[in-house]
């Protein structure tokens, strides 16, 4: 059965958070469930987020809202076991508006995760996320 795999024990990074408020625009709200918050990246050619999952977990889909004209034109989702470099899963193209995404991921079992977004519709480069979800199961 497929839900979410991000859990109190998944370790989350992101590239980085607007003016480092992390109370207001910090990597917590990607997973809050709360429409009121989001995760801001500060400007740069591209922003990431990785998730570090307590164990081997199957992905099937990643879901994504951005807000509109704070989205990227192209994304890249890449996947690890244990201390192994990231290898590339599969690109994704996410329309720019404020709709919940939701991109297929051929299977991946995986105890590590990076989601890069690039191409920002941004000027500066920011991407703001409302929710991210990695649906699949555990292994």
């Amino acid at each position: 059965m497929t839900h979410s795999l991000v859990c109190a024990e998944t370790v989350s990074r992101v590239s980085s958070v607007l003016n480092r408020n992390t109370r207001q625009f910090g990597k917590k709200h990607l997973f809050d469930q709360n429409e009121e918050t989001c995760w801001n990246s500060d400007q740069g050619p591209s922003q990431w987020v990785t998730l570090e999952f307590p164990q081997l977990i199957r992905v099937s889909q990643l879901q994504i809202q951005f807000q509109g004209g704070f989205s990227s034109r192209r994304g890249c989702l890449e996947g690890s076991q244990g201390s192994q470099a990231f290898r590339k899963i599969v690109d994704f193209y996410p329309e720019d508006n404020n709709s919940l995404q939701t991109f297929p991921i051929p299977v991946a079992e995986v105890e590590r995760l990076k989601v890069t977004f690039e191409d920002a519709t941004d000027f500066f480069g920011r991407v703001v996320i409302y929710h991210l979800r990695v649906l699949g199961e555990k292994v």
